[in-house]
């Protein structure tokens, strides 16, 4: 079914992940935290509204335990054209986001990030195993594992009950 190295990955914190900077990044320093991983876009109609809530639910959770981790991804659309640097620049400047913007992956394809393979493992109903679409979120428990799926089209403040269950 799966080979053994598959087999080997229980959680989110098995993974390693580039920042935007092209650093190895260890997710089992978020061991014990919640987190949101979500696919993210500059140019997306819901960019706006998107990164406006989730540095909201940031600024109210990340003392008691939330870390959102950011994505950039360029597959829908091409509604994340730049690089890193203009990620990152764009994130800060414009909308002063403190949580850490990462490397610019794929989240289906050939080429999927092998933590989104992951993440898009589990039981999601209808949804499937494809992301839709920019702004997709994984809600993930402090043992790492992906807990909940939401759709792009999902307010993250809409899902700040499930967070605050979690924490």
């Amino acid at each position: 079914m799966s080979s053994d190295s598959k087999e080997e990955l229980q959680s989110v914190y098995d993974f390693s992940v580039k920042d935007g900077k092209g650093n190895d990044v260890n997710l089992s320093n978020y061991k014990g935290k919640v987190l949101l991983i979500v696919n993210v876009a500059s140019k997306c109609g819901m960019t706006n509204s998107n990164y406006t809530e989730l540095n909201e639910l940031y600024d109210k959770y990340r003392d008691q335990g939330l870390e959102i981790l950011a994505f950039p991804c360029n597959q829908f659309g091409e509604e994340e054209p730049g690089n890193n640097d203009q990620i990152a620049d764009f994130v800060c400047t414009r909308f002063k986001s403190e949580f850490p913007i990462f490397d610019k992956i794929d989240v289906n394809g050939e080429n999927t990030d092998p933590l989104y393979k992951f993440l898009k493992l589990g039981k999601w109903g209808i949804i499937g195993d494809d992301i839709q679409w920019n702004f997709a979120k994984f809600l993930v428990d402090k043992s790492g594992q992906a807990v909940d799926r939401y759709y792009p089209t999902t307010s993250p403040l809409t899902i700040e009950r499930d967070i605050k269950k979690l924490l």
